[in-house]
């Protein structure tokens, strides 16, 4: 094998692996169970087959856990703050890398609160008028 100018040989060439034949598409015989025109799936223009229509995220959960980490992530972003403030020049960790953390943690806890308030608001646009009619001072009665 011939070396290169930096005296170093080539690595060994890849052998070629012959592509696995596909089927035409519009072909119903050929075509998987699941795909075709009516149902293209992977291509992206439409659903798969088993999925809803409208697909959507546990909001409880997320509500829970949103509820349950902007506090810790909070209070995370302090501690790590404070304790950068407080660090010497030779004391270890440094506070290069507390700062960071408390960056980190505070980049956490406004996610938290983004998707907390996202998914708030969310459950009350599903819950519908039920809670509006409540809300309207012109539907009380004095």
């Amino acid at each position: 094998m011939a070396d290169d100018r930096n005296g170093r040989t080539p690595p060994p060439a890849r052998r070629a692996h012959p592509a696995p034949a596909r089927t035409p598409a519009h072909d119903p015989a050929h075509a998987p169970t699941g795909t075709g025109p009516a149902n293209t799936g992977a291509t992206g223009t439409g659903p798969a087959g088993t999925e809803p229509a409208t697909a959507r995220s546990a909001l409880r959960l997320r509500l829970i856990l949103s509820a349950l980490f902007l506090p810790v992530f909070t209070a995370a972003t302090v501690g790590f703050a404070l304790w950068s403030a407080h660090q010497g020049p030779g004391d270890s960790p440094g506070s290069g890398p507390l700062t960071v953390l408390a960056v980190v943690c505070g980049v956490l806890a406004l996610a938290a609160a983004l998707d907390l308030v996202r998914v708030t608001g969310r459950r009350r646009r599903e819950r519908g008028t039920a809670d509006d009619a409540l809300d309207r001072p012109e539907d009380a009665i004095g």
